[in-house]
């Protein structure tokens, strides 16, 4: 591999392909926090083009974290079609990026394409673009998933209800659900984060959701978001769960982190299949977001949006019905201000989506990060141009239980009634026999909970 260009009167020289990698992303506090990070603007323009003249060769036969030592690698690498990736092996970085950005390139061909490509090639012609490249390219790839209903489709904004409770107080989430379905959120899933991990509570939840769904004839899934033991342990004991949940790292220390490994996701995958309560075939939810291996010091030196796109070979391998990136959850140590989350919030949803995942982002933000509910505005209006397959949804936009600032229902709805964007069509048929909308728009009644009480 060349890791040597001059520019601007002044020689580069790069250690290794994981150094280019890092000193080729666009800044980010993570990656400064690390020691990995580029100096300045000249060594990052330097590292793009040192890495933009690399080959998708160069980058498989130099594998930053080895296959024999990293089993997330290794789910990477067992997942390539072999014939497609001889056929593109010689490209350029930089001519894989064109060849996504070309007018001529659509959705299929893409599709194709990413069967060739490792988690590393993506997150590489990612630090190539700029913030419209990254969403001109995602807005071509639908990706569509079915758990009870189908969502993903083109022109479809679908909306999570995320009704958490600080105390998991049935009448309360219940109260917060209602809320979000009046608004026509919900098809992606009724999903909530329980305070407390433990099988009663997460049956409890679930079986909570599951009678509303029944009550009120609500096409859509429901999932609790505890640990996936947790989970396992509660859908053995009978608790209705469509799907399973899971926060994944990209690395195997960081998954060791979360009390993860492969093994233990394949039992929960067959668990699911075989005593779950949605249809299928896809039956995950996946959770990721920039710095969570940083945080577990399991990162190897590696660049936070590298290894989120490892996150998404990872996830892969289980044909999830949805994933999403929760951007600006953990700080300003990983992500510092409003334009590090815009960035990371497209980069995520573009790498997921080359790596044929349903992606979602969490639109948020923590209290001590320099952003605020305006940034999330404009994110989310990107986004929704870039066609994302969902976004989250909380009351007042402000998570009471788990204290960090996000997207409310009314946001979504204004998303869709602005854009043109339609729930998912089971749901919206849904919406249309309980009066909450007409025509593609709400009607008066919506925005009004009482409708479930």
């Amino acid at each position: 591999m060349k890791l040597k260009t001059a520019l601007l009167g002044k020689t580069f020289q790069f250690r290794d392909l994981k150094d280019v990698m890092a000193k080729a992303n666009e800044e980010k506090s993570g990656d400064q926090l690390a020691g990995i990070a580029a100096e300045d603007a000249k060594e990052r323009m330097a590292a793009k083009l040192v890495l933009s003249e690399l080959t998708l060769a160069d980058i498989r036969n130099h594998p930053l974290l080895p296959p024999e030592t990293d089993e997330v690698s290794r789910v990477i690498e067992e997942g390539i079609n072999e014939k497609i990736y001889a056929e593109i092996r010689n490209w350029t970085v930089a001519e894989l990026r064109e060849t996504l950005l070309r007018h001529e390139t659509g959705s299929s061909e893409i599709r194709r394409i990413s069967r060739g490509l490792t988690s590393e090639m993506v997150a590489a012609a990612a630090k190539l673009m700029s913030n419209l490249d990254l969403m001109q390219a995602a807005s071509k790839m639908e990706v569509t998933t079915h758990c009870n209903i189908t969502i993903g489709q083109k022109g479809v904004l679908a909306g999570r209800a995320q009704p958490n409770h600080p105390t998991d107080n049935i009448q309360g989430m219940k109260a917060s659900l209602f809320e979000a379905l009046s608004y026509g959120i919900g098809d992606a899933v009724l999903g909530i984060n329980p305070v407390i991990d433990s099988a009663d509570s997460v049956k409890e939840l679930l079986n909570a959701t599951k009678e509303v769904m029944a009550k009120w004839q609500i096409p859509t899934q429901n999932c609790v978001l505890a640990h996936v033991k947790t989970q396992m342990r509660a859908i053995r004991q009978g608790a209705p769960a469509d799907m399973v949940f899971q926060s994944l790292a990209g690395t195997e220390a960081g998954n060791k982190a979360f009390g993860i490994d492969v093994a233990l996701l394949d039992e929960a995958d067959d668990l699911i299949r075989r005593d779950g309560t949605g249809t299928g075939p896809n039956l995950w939810y996946f959770e990721t977001g920039q710095g969570s291996e940083l945080s577990a010091e399991a990162h190897y030196g590696i660049d936070q949006v590298t290894l989120e796109s490892r996150c998404y070979g990872l996830a892969r391998k289980y044909n999830p019905f949805m994933v999403n990136t929760v951007v600006g959850f953990i700080g300003p140590e990983y992500l510092y201000d409003s334009k590090q989350v815009i960035r990371a919030g497209l980069e995520d949803h573009f790498m997921g989506k080359l790596q044929q995942l349903p992606m979602g982002v969490d639109v948020c933000y923590t209290n001590h990060m320099k952003a605020d509910q305006n940034d999330m505005d404009n994110l989310s209006v990107l986004l929704t141009a870039a066609g994302v397959n969902f976004i989250i949804g909380v009351a007042m936009a402000d998570d009471c239980m788990l204290n960090y600032q996000s997207t409310s229902f009314h946001d979504i709805a204004t998303l869709r009634e602005m854009t043109g964007r339609r729930p998912a069509p089971e749901f919206e048929r849904w919406l249309v026999k309980m009066g909450i909308m007409e025509n593609g728009r709400l009607t008066p009644l919506a925005g009004d909970p009482t409708l479930f009480m």
